[in-house]
């Protein structure tokens, strides 16, 4: 995980505009996800879920990367976030990062972390991870929790969902201090897995949205959600797990995503049960 102050783990992308905002990722062998390109301003907490994971250096915190609140007290985010070294802390119910004392914003320390016991970070595989918070917190019009989705589900190929974060808005440009949104339309398996796409490095417990080489997705948002509607309500399909290491706006080299109906189980039993 990159632990340079100026290089978060964070997202900055899309929103539920009418129109695709789809993120390319690039080629090559898959990297761990830091941020995420050519998003827009999300509309202040319209995405209350959203977290930044946050960890302790020199006596300053430093965002390092995104996060889903699923309940009042546990964070899921990715393996790949969570170091044993490290003392970590969640803001949750924030737009602007740099606004300290930010309106409906809360900061909760971190009791315990439990990365998946399968977790393998050559292979990029089982890349999820919860976290344990202090203390409960209280829903709000700019924190609440997540609704994740049945065990076993399958989006359809193209299907509309958001990826969401801070992150830089540019390869190499500055960080985004408001949170930021892309729309990302699924890309299905049978595609993805395809030698000209991902191949082999794409497993059926993974997601793919983007890949059309239009908007990119340098890194995205790492540990953030993929956020997909169903019906009234929004599900949290994804964790922002890898792209390319060759760099971005590749064709056919879209962000791939840990599959949250994949791990429900995994979820209740290790963590944080009765979430369904």
């Amino acid at each position: 995980m990159g632990l340079a102050p100026l290089l978060p783990r964070s997202v900055a992308l899309g929103a539920p505009v009418g129109f695709w905002l789809a993120l390319a990722m690039w080629r090559g062998d898959p990297a761990p996800v830091v941020r995420v390109v050519g998003g827009e301003d999300a509309v202040p907490h319209s995405w209350p879920w959203q977290i930044s994971l946050q960890y302790s250096r020199n006596r300053q915190w430093y965002h390092t990367c995104g996060g889903t609140l699923i309940k009042a007290n546990w964070v899921l985010t990715a393996a790949h976030c969570i170091s044993s070294t490290l003392t970590y802390r969640v803001l949750l119910g924030k737009q602007v990062l740099s606004e300290e004392n930010e309106p409906g914003s809360v900061t909760v320390s971190v009791v315990k972390t439990i990365v998946h016991e399968k977790w393998d970070s050559d292979l990029i595989i089982n890349d999820i991870a919860l976290v344990k918070l202090a203390e409960e917190v209280q829903e709000s019009d700019t924190i609440q929790a997540a609704t994740l989705p049945p065990a076993g589900q399958i989006l359809e190929n193209n299907y509309p969902c958001y990826v969401t974060g801070w992150g830089r808005l540019w390869t190499n440009g500055p960080l985004a201090d408001v949170l930021q949104q892309a729309l990302l339309p699924v890309v299905e398996y049978d595609i993805c897995s395809q030698w000209s796409w991902w191949g082999s490095y794409v497993l059926p417990t993974m997601v793919c949205a983007g890949g059309d080489g239009v908007i990119s997705s340098c890194n995205g948002d790492s540990g953030g959600p993929l956020n997909c509607p169903q019906g009234d309500d929004w599900e949290v399909a994804g964790i922002v797990s890898f792209g390319s290491s060759l760099g971005c706006n590749t064709l056919r080299k879209p962000t791939v995503f840990t599959r949250v109906s994949a791990y429900i189980d995994w979820i209740n039993e290790v963590g944080a049960p009765n979430l369904l």
